[in-house]
């Protein structure tokens, strides 16, 4: 099965402009969505129930950074390596997928949201992958908030996937730079993250836009993600706005 990442199938319908104003805000934030099961254990619930509370939280997560002017957001929802977590929390993560595409879309479509996949859809169920190519396509002409949700996604492996793709095509080694790169990433088409947050209170990247993450800032809150709300999104984009973005360069005193 072709990759979503560019949206191949869908049917070309013009864009509209978006409506988003721009001040401090980062243009695309990315979360690891990190804590559910420690949100769920801390309150005697099962796994599944944290996961469930996480994906509960998504939706008014997105309209606070769509209402502070973020104009893309990518969402660490299932990695390469969580296969090998306990089948039912698996099995549970595959039926919250398929719940969420289902009753999602009409709502993306109302409030203008772009949802976009970025992943190998390969290994999900036959009947999600067809779930989530019919909303990637429903939601492709919009022009609000862009959605990428990484799931069954790695770093390490998108970047394997591009360097197969670009041999493949037969790509001149002299032509290849880190612009024919990003052209083969799942992330094709989209920009950069401007800011990294992590919740839970780890500090890893784990796996996650290792390739488009190179400068972006970094974000961790204790809070779990079922938790995340209004204050961590504003602590969050204030810490973002007050530093001094160099990009490498150095400054001399």
């Amino acid at each position: 099965m072709e990759s979503l990442k560019k949206g191949s199938d869908c049917p070309q319908k013009p864009a509209v402009a978006a409506d988003i104003h721009y001040v401090d805000a980062p243009r695309h934030v990315a979360i690891i969505m990190d804590g559910n099961g420690r949100w769920a254990s801390s309150k005697g619930l099962s796994t599944a129930e944290g996961h469930r509370a996480g994906f509960s939280n998504i939706e008014p997560v997105l309209q606070m950074f769509a209402d502070a002017g973020v104009h893309e957001v990518t969402l660490f929802a299932f990695s390469t390596e969580n296969w090998s977590r306990p089948a039912d929390e698996v099995e549970a993560l595959m039926d919250l997928l398929s719940d969420e595409i289902a009753a999602g879309t009409d709502r993306f479509n109302q409030k203008k949201v772009r949802l976009r996949h970025l992943g190998d859809p390969s290994k999900l169920p036959r009947h999600i992958q067809a779930k989530v190519r019919e909303a990637v396509c429903a939601t492709s002409s919009n022009s609000g908030l862009t959605l990428n949700v990484a799931f069954n996604y790695g770093g390490r492996q998108d970047i394997v996937n591009a360097v197969r793709q670009i041999i493949a095509n037969g790509v001149s080694a002299d032509l290849i730079d880190e612009n024919t790169v990003g052209r083969y990433l799942y992330t094709a088409g989209g920009t950069d993250p401007d800011l990294i947050i992590r919740t839970g209170g780890e500090f890893r990247i784990s796996n996650f836009l290792l390739w488009q993450s190179a400068y972006a800032e970094f974000h961790s809150t204790e809070t779990l993600w079922p938790d995340f709300g209004e204050s961590d999104v504003a602590r969050a984009i204030n810490e973002y706005a007050s530093r001094d973005r160099r990009f490498g360069s150095r400054v001399e005193s």
